[in-house]
C-alpha cells in the first residue's frame, strides 16, 4: 500500500478532499521522523514503538568478489508493533488460513436410509 493509497482511503472514510488528507498524513509522518530525531523513541500505543538504535560496525563479505569489506556503524529505525496489532493482525492471519483450509466440497443432497417397518 502506498501513500496515496492510505490518503484516498482516509478521505473517503472521512468524506473530505484528498488534499487536505495528504497534508495531514503528511504532518503526521513528519512529526513521528522530528519526533524520532530529537528522543529517538516514539510510542503509539496500541500501535507500536519505532526507536533509533546504532548498528555497530562490522565486517562484512561482498556476495560478487568475496573480498572483505568494512561496514561503518549507522543509525537505523526499528519497529515493535503493539500488542493490539499483533492480535488483530494474528486474528485476520488466523481467519485467511481457516478459509483456505476449510473444504470446498459442492452441496450434494443427502440420501438417507428408510427402515422398513414390518
Amino acid at each position: 500500500m502506498t501513500k496515496k493509497e492510505i490518503v484516498k482511503q482516509i478521505a473517503d472514510r472521512l468524506g473530505q478532499p484528498q488534499l487536505k488528507t495528504k497534508e495531514i498524513v503528511q504532518l503526521t509522518f513528519d512529526a513521528i521522523i522530528d519526533t524520532l530525531l530529537e528522543t529517538k523513541r516514539i510510542e503509539l500505543r496500541n500501535f507500536g514503538v519505532f526507536e533509533v538504535k546504532e548498528r555497530r560496525a562490522r565486517r562484512a563479505r561482498n556476495p560478487r568478489t568475496g573480498q572483505q569489506v568494512d561496514v561503518p556503524p549507522k543509525l537505523v529505525v526499528t519497529f515493535k508493533p503493539g500488542k493490539e496489532m499483533e492480535e488483530r493482525v494474528q486474528r485476520i492471519a488466523n481467519q485467511k488460513l481457516a478459509q483456505q483450509q476449510a473444504p470446498q466440497v459442492a452441496h450434494q443432497p443427502q440420501i438417507t436410509k428408510q427402515a422398513s417397518i414390518g
